[in-house]
Order: structure tokens, then C-alpha cells, then sequence
């Protein structure tokens, strides 16, 4: 399946934004619906945006740059106040974003450097989760390379880290890196194959695999396997996931060559690297509910809003918007924004007043960045006003 935008219905909108907005135009009828308050009451104050170009048909999104002169932007995670810690993959530092603004946009700070952090290729510095109960714990939790291996480590802000799990295969690609609780309250992480292909469907090799742990770095109970972290396997990597308000998971995954996907995942499920990307006939396998070739996709972050799973894709350029039927199966296809606009888009976090914020990645190497780079987005839809402004 070649994701390619429909021609779907439209309808047109009338707004009247203030002169520096970007509006850029996408396909389909899309409503994040009216967000609900912020965790700490107030929201952020954010930036005026920089430009403006009011399209005649609808729906708009409008696209404000919240932060930049970033390095390779790679995990956000809100906290209780509406500010965001980001992750800088090549730097080590952990960033707070937010929610003070000033004339430049959101205000940056570094909160802290990880000098434990062993950079190279597309290791580093990667996933941040906050911990559920972080107004009682301030506990974070990051997915970083070290420099035998990947691991996850607990903090407190300002202190050293203190790893709960260590010895995730690393290399100079396939590191996976993905970090995020689940609606059940553990913790999940994504790893990737970090080259060694076999490992994916080894069930003793945590490579290639998502994860579900404890707090405490242990096997979540429950879990499919006895005595063992792992949640699916056959991953090839797995850099992002989420879950839908029904409680089901999915994760974009990187293909090699032929389809980069979207996985519904399953407790315990097999999904085929290497013996098969994209769909198969082998029932032993879960086929993906979407699939793109990798010059379109090569997605990273995944998020879901009220009615759409949304990820930012490195080659493609791109945002994709995945609209899902109420059994969790694709609805209609799936319909791009921002594409070519920004370059390599990364990182996708669905923020707390319903907007989403998204990173770019031109420093990572592989991108051709501007002066602005990297930045850091905010995407608002015109059509029931999501988000705040």
C-alpha cells in the first residue's frame, strides 16, 4: 500500500489569523476537538508566530516555531506546567522547553548534561519519559548509549542518572531508543537490531524488541514471556509508539529497503524482521496496518490526537496523519502535511492542550540544515481550534 493522499471531501474555513502564521493546507476534515485544561491550570504563553499564508480551502494548520537552534532534537516529554524536557541526541543535554516565552519563542533552558552519554552514528541521547506521579517522585526516566551498550536510567533533574537497565545492544545504527509509559503505568521501550538481524527473533536477546518494565528496570507482570522484558518481537527498529484512547498501542517502525510501517501492537506478538517487511502470508507474523516505501516514510516519532495517529518522517520530510476505524484497522488513506517545508522532521509529542509539537533533524548528518536549525514546532488545526494560542 503506497500511502497517497485521497481525494477526499473538504470544507472551507474562514479565519482570521494574526499576520504571522503559517498555514499550510492538508486534504481531509481534521479536529484534534477542544483540549481539555492544562495539568497545572494555566497554559503557556506562546510565541507570535513569523509568517503568514492563508490558503482558500480548508482545513488550515497552522505551524508556530516555538524554539530553535537546537541540535538534533530526539525525545519531548510534557511536564505538570506545560513545558516540554527535550532531548538533544549528539549533546547529551536535557532541555526544558517552556513554559516561559519571550520574543524569540518558547524560553530554553539546560537542565542538564549527561556526560555518561556516548554519541555516534544514530546513538546518544534519546528517549525521556516523566515519570506518572512526577509532582510527588520529579522522577525522569532516558534511553541513552553508553559506551558498551544502550540503557534506561531513572533521575532526579540535576543529579546523576542510575540505570535500571543496561546491556541493550548498540551500534552505529538501529538503536532504537523509543521511551513512553503505558496507560497501565509501566514502562515501555523500544530497541533495535542494532545490525545483528538474527536477534529480533531470538526471544532471549532483548534486541529488537519492545520492552514493558518496572520502575525498577524488572519484567512488568504480566508479560507474555516468563521472567522476561519482553513485550513483541521481530522489531528490524523501533524508534516511536503510542496508544489510542481505547487503550491499543502502535509503533512506526524502519524497514530496510521495500516498506517502512505502522504496527498495531499485540501482547506477545511476532512481527517478522528479517524474514518479512512489510505484509506477509505467514500467520506467524502481524502485518502492519500501513505501509509506505522508505523515501516517503523513514518515520520516528509517533502520536496519537483525538482522531488521527500522526508520525514525523526523517527521509519523507514529512508529517503523516493516520485516521483509524473504531476496531483500530486504517481509515481511508493516509494524508501528509508539512512535507518538504521543514526537511527531516523527528521527534512528535502530542502536547496537553491538544496541539502537537514536532523536531526537526537537519543536524543529524543526513540533513541539509538553515540557519533556524534545528527547530521546534507547534501544529495547531484551524478546524475546532485544537490547541491554545
Amino acid at each position: 500500500m503506497s500511502a497517497r493522499p485521497a481525494h477526499l471531501r473538504t470544507r472551507r474555513f474562514r479565519a482570521t489569523l494574526a499576520a504571522s502564521c503559517v498555514a499550510l493546507l492538508i486534504t481531509t476534515g481534521c479536529s484534534f476537538g477542544e483540549p481539555g485544561p492544562d495539568p497545572a491550570g494555566e497554559p503557556p504563553t506562546f510565541p507570535t508566530p513569523t509568517s503568514t499564508g492563508l490558503g482558500s480551502t480548508g482545513p488550515e494548520v497552522v505551524a508556530t516555531v516555538l524554539a530553535k537552534g537546537l541540535r538534533v532534537p530526539w525525545g519531548i516529554a510534557f511536564l505538570p506546567d506545560g513545558g516540554a524536557l527535550v532531548t538533544e541526541r549528539d549533546s547529551g543535554r536535557i532541555l526544558q522547553v517552556g513554559p516561559e516565552s519571550d520574543a524569540d519563542g518558547l524560553r530554553v533552558t539546560v537542565v542538564q548534561t549527561l556526560p555518561e552519554v556516548t554519541a555516534g552514528g544514530e546513538g546518544g541521547l534519546m528517549g525521556i519519559a516523566v515519570s506518572p506521579d512526577y509532582q510527588r517522585d520529579q522522577t525522569v526516566f532516558v534511553y541513552y548509549t553508553a559506551e558498551q551498550d544502550n540503557r534506561i536510567a531513572r533521575l532526579t533533574l540535576g543529579e546523576p542518572p542510575h540505570p535500571i537497565l543496561t546491556g541493550i545492544p548498540k551500534a552505529r545504527t538501529h538503536n532504537g531508543g523509543g521511551l513512553a509509559f503505558g496507560p497501565d503505568g509501566q514502562l515501555y521501550a523500544s530497541t533495535g537490531d542494532a545490525g545483528d538481524r538474527e536477534q529480533a527473533q531470538d526471544g532471549n536477546r532483548i534486541g529488537g524488541k519492545i520492552l514493558r518494565i518496572t520502575t525498577e528496570g524488572e519484567p512488568a507482570p504480566d508479560n507474555p514471556f516468563p521472567d522476561s522484558p519482553v513485550w513483541s518481537l521481530g522489531h528490524r527498529n523501533v524508534q516511536g509508539f503510542t496508544w489510542a484512547a481505547d487503550g491499543r498501542m502502535y509503533a512506526v517502525e524502519f524497514g530496510q529497503n521495500t516498506w517502512d510501517e505502522i504496527n498495531e501492537i499485540e501482547r506477545g506478538g511476532n512481527y517478522g524482521w528479517p524474514e518479512v517487511e512489510g505484509r506477509s502470508d505467514d500467520s506467524r507474523y502481524v502485518d502492519p496496518i500501513v505501509w509506505w516505501p522508505p523515501a516517503d516514510a523513514s518515520c520516528s516519532g509517533l502520536a496519537r490526537t483525538e482522531q488521527f495517529l500522526a508520525t514525523a518522517c526523517l527521509r519523507g520530510q514529512r508529517v503523516w496523519l493516520i485516521e483509524l476505524t473504531a476496531t483500530g484497522t486504517l481509515l481511508g488513506q493516509p494524508r501528509d502535511l508539512l512535507t518538504n517545508r521543514y526537511g527531516r522532521l523527528r521527534a512528535v509529542a502530542a502536547a496537553p492542550d491538544g496541539s502537537l509539537w514536532v523536531s526537526t533533524s537537519n543536524h543529524d548528518g543526513r540533513g541539509a540544515p538553515v540557519a533556524e536549525d534545528d527547530r521546534l514546532l507547534r501544529l495547531v488545526f484551524a478546524d475546532g481550534e485544537a490547541g491554545r494560542s
